[in-house]
């Protein structure tokens, strides 16, 4: 008899939550220190009453994302990322995860 156990690698750290007054800009950071050379960084957000959605993935370079008008970026080390929001609405009013694939 034998038994393969699974065992997450990839964790990633998050504020559990950030306050924004409207068309203020906001910066969601993400810690991911395990992080692998192959990794992307997805960003996922819930609306509420909403499931989960994607949002944006990055590699290494920073990206500017004018659909929502803001910037993802990763540290120069790879063991963060920042989701940067330069004048959320009500309606960005979200859960933000991130995660390693």
């Amino acid at each position: 008899f034998s038994m393969t156990v699974a065992v997450a690698r990839a964790q990633v750290q998050q504020e559990p939550s950030l306050v924004a007054t409207e068309g203020t800009g906001i910066n969601i950071t993400c810690s991911h220190p395990q992080i692998q050379s192959t990794d992307f960084i997805y960003w996922y957000r819930q609306l509420p009453e909403k499931g989960p959605e994607f949002f944006v993935s990055i590699h290494k370079d920073s990206k500017e994302l004018p659909d929502i008008a803001g910037r993802l970026s990763v540290s120069a080390d790879r063991r963060s990322s920042a989701l940067w929001l330069t004048g959320p609405r009500r309606g960005d009013a979200a859960v933000y995860y991130c995660a390693l694939g």
